[in-house]
């Protein structure tokens, strides 16, 4: 499932052209805006002549976004940082899952406490 979540797509939806320049900013996080004037700038310099047959090899290599690639844009969001930054990505998710599990034995230890019977079935148990 993540595979397709960390994959580069063409943008289609939010095409000015072929969708590349909104699918490397639907890939990145960065504004569409910003990569469109990063494109037309890299035009006027030596880099153009790998600029446009880029451009044109990406828009027939690259496979349209799925159109529900994305529940909302709280999990876009999400996936673009996994996608600048997997480690951080990990680390953030290890520490909610510790929170989780910390509120989860303080609402086990504060029950336990205060249920006896289900106490002693507990310390049976183990």
């Amino acid at each position: 499932m993540a595979g397709k979540h960390t994959t580069l797509y063409r943008d289609k939806q939010n095409a000015k052209l072929m969708g590349v320049c909104s699918g490397i900013a639907d890939y990145t996080g960065v504004n569409a805006i910003w990569v469109r004037l990063g494109m037309i700038v890299s035009l006027f310099t030596p880099l153009a002549a790998v600029t446009i047959p880029g451009y044109i090899l990406m828009g027939l290599l690259l496979n349209k976004k799925p159109a529900e690639l994305y529940v909302d844009r709280q999990e876009q969001q999400y996936w673009q940082s996994v996608r600048q930054n997997p480690r951080r990505s990990a680390r953030e998710i290890r520490g909610k899952m510790r929170d989780i599990d910390r509120r989860l034995a303080e609402v086990e230890a504060y029950y336990v406490s205060s249920n006896p019977r289900l106490n002693a079935e507990i310390e049976r148990l183990r």
